[in-house]
């Protein structure tokens, strides 16, 4: 099945998305348009970390909601002055994805976002990530950049840019004071950019039968954007007599028989070959790992 899942979804999903504010009214009394934002901004305390294939996998929490999300090494982390910071737990963040951004549909949901920031209690700075159109006025209408010469602007690898790249990219904007106008205005210390969400008619994502969700929990790793489950673990719960040959196992339940073995994609099916498309793992001690695809297919 091929689907896109945007973010609104998962924000319902959550209910961690901040609600959203009054219009704001100009001088003369007249309601502005808001403009839908590129980003959407969670915030939550990380209370774990896991090391996956390509990535990091952090657990965050607001209040009793729970979500995870990846940091690989195109990933922005920095804290509220712009610096370069690593993750970890105890450490409160915000975190900004692409609102449009297709995402894996397993719950918690899990998020791939462009940028994190770090926030500390005794540190002055504020952060605006987001889209800047032609006069430097953020796609939200919140927040209007002047430009200075004490503005460091730079791209994801830390090498100066031109101004003009501000209007062609995002943009995570660290900045001091602002003025008290509609829209707030601010000439900021410090501009990171980086790509635009490149577009996507169709992501293919897995969607979790609900059996098999409640027998993995969080059990599962990821491996070149594949999510694997516990192979033992899964099919023992569904009723399958499972047998060790030394390099893999043989599932077998009435008149079904499965033999799969680590480190070859083939794998047998009663009497017919099929095929994985990536072989199971010794991704933990003595605990193989298959594709998601063949737990669910053992549903059936």
């Amino acid at each position: 099945m091929k689907k896109i899942v945007p973010l609104a979804l998962s924000a319902f999903l959550l209910g961690t998305m901040t609600a959203g504010a009054e219009q704001p009214l100009n001088k003369e009394g007249a309601e502005q348009v808001v403009k839908e934002a590129t980003f959407a901004k969670y915030a939550g305390e990380i209370t774990e970390v896991k090391q996956m294939e390509t990535s990091k996998l952090y657990t965050a929490k607001v209040d009793e909601n729970i979500f995870h999300f990846h940091v690989d090494d195109k990933t922005l982390v920095f804290d509220q002055q712009g610096n370069e910071v690593d993750l970890k737990v105890g450490d409160t963040t915000s975190i900004y994805i692409f609102a449009d951004q297709p995402m894996i549909l397993i719950y918690p949901p899990q998020y791939s976002p462009a940028v994190v920031i770090v926030e500390k209690e005794d540190a002055a700075g504020s952060v605006k990530v987001a889209q800047f159109d032609e006069k430097l006025l953020s796609d939200d209408g919140e927040l209007k950049l002047n430009l200075d010469e004490k503005s460091v602007i730079v791209n994801a690898k830390g090498e100066k840019v031109d101004a003009k790249d501000v209007k062609k990219y995002n943009a995570a904007v660290f900045y001091g004071p602002t003025t008290r106008s509609i829209p707030a205005q601010t000439s900021p210390e410090k501009i990171v950019v980086f790509p635009k969400l490149e577009d996507a008619e169709e992501v293919e994502t897995p969607e979790i039968a609900p059996e098999i969700q409640a027998i993995i929990g969080g059990d599962y790793k990821e491996v070149d954007g594949k999510i694997m489950v516990p192979l033992r673990l899964v099919a023992e719960e569904l009723g399958f007599k499972v047998t060790s040959t030394g390099k893999g196992a043989i599932l077998s339940k009435g008149t079904l028989s499965y033999t799969v073995t680590r480190g070859e994609k083939a794998y047998g099916h009663n009497r017919a070959l099929h095929y994985f498309e990536i072989a199971p793992e010794l991704l933990e001690d003595n605990k193989t790992y298959v594709e998601l695809s063949f737990a669910q297919e053992l549903l059936q």
